[in-house]
């Protein structure tokens, strides 16, 4: 229906004002009831009649007062969800922060144990070891004991030697004063 009212209207117009027609932009449904045309007609010096076509700039449409109100309710609500999220966010940061430093300081108190441990750890060693260090050295004395009195019984026996084999044929039990022969 539309294209017979814009052929009809072609017909009517000169070329030029059918060209501004045919390349003006076509509206959507919704500019239609805002549009506003003015037709005006002319007689010039000749005699003839020119038709002209303006079409003027439309206004931006302006929301119905409660499309308005709806968009202010909108706007507030998403800025009242946006001040509660950055309270949230706020928060959560806090929190974030306090584990953070709760971490820390729990690090540092294990470092400062670990540590602690290590040193007591170090000292038993030293200890350890001076232990067994003296543990060695009696050892080694005791050893040294034991080989010098094998060397004098070794010396015993042998001056013993000659007079023990004499001295034992001749062996007597004083109680009871009889002689045992080897």
């Amino acid at each position: 229906m539309e294209e017979q009212g814009e052929r009809g209207l072609q017909l009517l117009l000169p070329a030029a004002a059918a060209r501004a027609l045919r390349e003006a932009p076509v509206s959507a449904a919704t500019d239609h009831q805002q549009l506003d045309l003015d037709l005006s007609m002319s007689i010039g010096p000749r005699q003839q009649q020119l038709l002209q076509l303006q079409l003027p700039r439309p206004a931006p449409p302006t929301p119905p007062a409660n499309e308005s109100k709806r968009a202010a309710a909108t706007v507030a609500a998403s800025a009242a969800t946006a001040r509660q999220l950055q309270q949230q966010v706020t928060v959560d940061v806090r929190s974030v922060k306090q584990q953070t430093a709760e971490q820390a300081r729990m690090a540092s108190a294990e470092r400062a144990y670990a540590e602690r441990v290590r040193d007591l750890a170090k000292r038993e060693l030293e200890l350890a070891e001076r232990e067994f260090a003296r543990a060695r050295m009696i050892w080694e004395r005791a050893r040294e004991e034991v080989e010098r009195v094998e060397r004098m019984k070794q010396i015993a026996a042998r001056r013993l030697g000659s007079a023990a084999s004499a001295a034992a044929l001749e062996i007597t039990c004083h109680a009871c004063m009889q002689r045992f022969h080897p």
